[in-house]
């Protein structure tokens, strides 16, 4: 068994654990509607209007903040102090129960906080914690390069508004990770990674917020966006396959306002060519970065070199917060555009210095069709 750490921020053991499923897995049977919960933890309310998980075709959905009530609930949760707090966190056995993907695997018990990295292939040993990689440049380069494994954005565009940080919380413990707007029929919909969303085949996220172009000290200078509704693959929410790490987000309005018609919107395209040129673009939080600045990578794709997952992987030095950032293909550096084909998702914990993201195909496709259409 491979096992997973995704680079959530604050939980760099949360979900993907487990090891990659059969790519040819059945889908879900159908799931008859499940009552509101709520949860409560130290740090305050949990608000998770959870109604009703539905499995069609292999997508699992849940309902989160569904009224304008549930929403600004969400919105009070996340003051500027919560949101400050919501940073790596060393061991996540402490901050989480024995229950969902995490407890199955270590019973309960802290593993060491590895930053960021995927366990190694089968067969290998787990390795203690490795090396932070060189300190990256905190500066914003004359131009973008087309090949670096993390430097700070700092040329504006469309991908400047579009990205944004994602504030939620699991098992009464809060975090953060990354998300893009895109192109969708409902002006609303964020792509980030399933385990951005859901904790494999544990929990849903509660108090899921979308802040694109997170600015420095908190600022949010397009407003903040709650979950309505939240997609993941049925491989995903069954057993945390990390073929399938994809997340679809449909969020509520701000101030009567869609996100698409505020920030704008990026292309997504699927079944594409595999290899080629990528540029990956997210908020790390673990040292040596802060999640104060919109990060990017640049270089070539490549396959997984072990053969445990279909994703690709891209030359990237990012740390846990930048899961779920948008990869994009046929991307323009002067106005940001780009065409979104992958997302951060996973590193092996013997090379901290390449990112994988999954492979969107036919049911990253179909999650899509469904998410855009909430």
């Amino acid at each position: 068994m491979t096992l997973s750490t995704p680079m959530l921020a604050g939980a760099p053991l949360l979900a993907g654990l487990i090891g990659s499923a059969l790519l040819g897995a059945a889908p879900a049977p159908q799931q008859a509607e499940r009552p509101v919960t709520t949860a409560v933890s130290a740090g305050g309310p949990v608000f998770s209007v959870a109604r009703q998980v539905v499995r069609r075709a292999g997508i699992v959905e849940h309902v989160a903040a569904r009224t304008p009530a549930d929403q600004q609930r969400v919105l009070d949760y996340w003051t500027p102090q919560r949101m400050a707090k919501a940073l790596p966190i060393g061991l996540l056995g402490l901050a989480t129960s024995d229950k969902g993907l995490l407890g199955d695997l270590t019973g309960g018990r802290a593993l060491p906080s590895l930053p960021g990295g995927r366990g190694p292939a089968a067969g290998q040993a787990l390795p203690g914690r490795t090396a932070q990689p060189a300190e990256p440049r905190h500066h914003a380069a004359a131009a973008p390069s087309t090949g670096t494994v993390g430097s700070r954005w700092g040329s504006g565009g469309l991908v400047a508004r579009t990205t944004g940080r994602v504030f939620l919380t699991v098992a009464g413990a809060d975090f953060v990770c990354s998300a893009s707007t895109v192109r969708s029929a409902n002006k609303d919909l964020v792509v980030t990674a399933g385990h951005c969303v859901k904790d494999g085949a544990g929990e849903w996220a509660a108090n899921w917020t979308f802040v694109p172009g997170y600015g420095s000290g908190g600022k949010a200078p397009f407003g903040q966006y709650t979950a309505r509704r939240m997609f993941v693959a049925g491989p995903w929410s069954r057993s945390g396959d990390d073929n399938y790490d994809i997340g679809m987000v449909a969020l509520a309005t701000s101030r009567g306002r869609h996100v698409a018609d505020v920030v704008g919107t990026q292309e997504i395209a699927f079944n594409t060519p595999r290899g080629g040129q990528a540029f990956g673009f997210g908020y790390p939080a673990d040292p040596p970065y802060n999640g104060s600045h919109l990060v990017y990578c640049a270089g070539r794709l490549r396959d997984d070199p072990h053969k445990q997952t279909r994703d690709q992987g891209l030359g990237c030095a990012m740390t846990a917060g930048s899961s779920g950032g948008p990869w994009m293909t046929r991307f323009d550096p002067r106005t940001g555009k780009g065409t979104i084909t992958s997302l951060s998702s996973f590193k092996y914990s013997d090379d901290q210095r390449t990112m994988y993201g999954p492979y969107l195909g036919d049911a990253a496709k179909a999650l899509y069709t469904m998410a855009g259409r909430a």
